[in-house]
């Protein structure tokens, strides 16, 4: 007995509405955040994305009874990720061409600050208490440079390039 098989043309797929939506939905969301992503590697004083690992600087506003506001820097110990000890001393070195990232973190709770280094175009949004921006800039010129809050002008520091 023979047995004739018909072979039939498989129809194309058809995508229902939620599976449409799903998939603009996931090509949306994927383009936002590889858009993000590469933004984020544009250093604030650069057109291109950098591929390295910045400097990290831990810049920080306070109000001391003594001094009035300053700002005072903290550094990692030995590469560690605790923060070591606590210098009020404003000055930050970085090498020409280094990238530098520096986290600027408001702990004064009576004023907002923020931080500028117009040589570099690093200027932050002014930081309620407890408030943190991180900038990332090219340090691409020589020489000492100043940094400072202009809501409260005798805040600065320098800024050393080598």
């Amino acid at each position: 007995m023979l047995i004739w098989l018909s072979k039939q043309k498989k129809q194309p797929r058809r995508l229902n509405g939620k599976t449409l939506l799903a998939v603009i939905g996931f090509v949306l969301i994927s383009s936002t955040v590889g858009y993000s992503a590469y933004n984020s590697m544009i250093p604030v004083n650069g057109r291109f994305p950098v591929f390295g690992v910045p400097q990290n600087i831990y810049l920080i506003s306070k109000y001391d009874q003594q001094f009035g506001h300053i700002f005072a820097t903290k550094s990692t110990t030995s590469g560690k990720k605790s923060l070591g000890s606590l210098h009020t001393t404003p000055e930050i070195h970085l090498r020409k061409d280094q990238l530098g990232s520096i986290h600027f973190i408001n702990e004064d709770t009576d004023s907002k600050h923020n931080l500028n280094i117009d040589e570099f175009n690093v200027h932050t949004k002014d930081l309620s208490y407890f408030e943190v921006q991180t900038t990332t800039f090219i340090a691409d010129k020589s020489g000492t440079f100043r940094y400072y809050c202009s809501i409260h002008p005798q805040m600065s520091g320098n800024l050393i390039v080598d």
